[in-house]
């Protein structure tokens, strides 16, 4: 009975392990509900889209592995585990969902291998240990049926073989991804469902299974956000809108997009030194385009509201090309122009 914790438990511990800011943890738990309540399809479209403007949200990268599993796109999940585990190589459950997935597949020694990898992250790690068992159990027998074939008179690895089937009782090859998280090993029960230990948070990312066969849950411990509300206030939803325009401008200058860069500035941008929009434009395009390589990192967001239509957003940028490292204190200016948020001045605290 391969073991995997439930979709909530999940992104929670996720949460726990990569504290994020509210409107991004928000964010994340309305596309995880999203998958929940069976719209994967729109729910791998919002998290692409929010992958686009923070690439190295792992919480993010992690959630979409989830996806693509229940979506059945097994190669592309574990693709997306794998860059997980190299991301954060002490944390147990990427491995074990890539155990879940190369089981799935037949490939039982790489399972091994990712839930060897799991426990030795974390050596207490129940779920894994036992996932374990079960994958040792399902290579002994195949291992015996080899062995049967080649000497089918031997009465010893007959009732090896059916001790071991015993544990592991035949079945087909799963069709459809659960919910929570990824398909059990073919030829194995699922275990009841056992009741998840969650905060309060829980409420916005049910956990229901799509049927009786739901994988057992394990506790999970309070993550390092905020309890969400059941109303967000205007506020709050103006945060989250405006956090993601600044990802997506910070990504597009350091994808070199110029177009999506300068799409971030209102046409009403006050201009350095006051110089044309067209030569400041002009400027921008041969810097940005100059060196072979850019990073451009925000941290320690700050937002403060002037009014409906106008706030500050104070940072810390980070910015890596050909050698050169700068961090700089920068504060812009943002206006909500036609339900989007521009840039309409440019600051750089001192």
């Amino acid at each position: 009975m391969y073991k995997s914790r439930t979709f909530a438990s999940l992104i929670l511990l996720m949460m726990a392990f990569f504290p994020a800011s509210n409107a991004l943890a928000d964010d994340i738990k309305e596309i995880a509900q999203l998958s929940t309540q069976g719209q994967s399809v729109a729910a791998l479209d919002r998290i692409n889209l929010h992958l686009l403007a923070y690439p190295k949200d792992v919480q993010a990268l992690f959630l979409k592995g989830v996806i693509l599993a229940d979506l059945k796109k097994v190669d592309e999940a574990i693709k997306i585990f794998k860059e997980v585990t190299e991301k954060n190589p002490n944390l147990p459950e990427p491995y074990n969902n890539l155990a879940v997935l190369y089981a799935d597949k037949g490939q039982y020694d790489k399972a091994q291998k990712a839930l060897e990898a799991a426990i030795k992250t974390h050596p207490s790690y129940a779920t894994a240990h036992e996932n374990l068992g079960d994958v040792y159990a399902k290579m002994a027998s195949e291992a015996y049926d080899k062995a049967l074939k080649l000497d089918n008179n031997n009465t010893s690895l007959q009732g090896k073989l059916s001790l071991i089937k015993e544990l592991v009782p035949t079945a087909s090859r799963p069709t459809s991804v659960a919910s929570n998280v990824t398909p059990k090993i073919p030829g194995i029960n699922a275990a009841s469902t056992a009741k998840a230990t969650v905060p309060p948070i829980a409420a916005a990312i049910p956990a229901k299974p799509k049927d009786s066969t739901a994988l057992k849950a394990a506790p999970v411990t309070k993550p390092a956000v905020a309890t969400a509300v059941t109303e967000p206030s205007k506020a709050s939803n103006n945060d989250k809108e405006i956090e993601l325009a600044l990802g997506r401008w910070a990504n597009a200058w350091a994808e070199k997009n110029m177009n999506a860069y300068l799409a971030s500035y209102a046409n009403s941008f006050k201009t350095p030194a006051g110089v044309s929009r067209k030569e400041w434009e002009k400027s921008r395009r041969e810097r940005i385009n100059r060196p072979a390589k850019i990073s451009v990192q925000t941290d320690h967001v700050r937002i403060s509201q002037e009014d409906d239509k106008l706030v500050k957003v104070t940072f810390n940028q980070s910015y890596r090309a050909d050698g050169v490292n700068k961090f700089t204190p920068k504060t812009l200016v943002m206006k909500n122009i036609g339900g989007k948020w521009l840039i309409e001045q440019e600051l750089t605290n001192h």
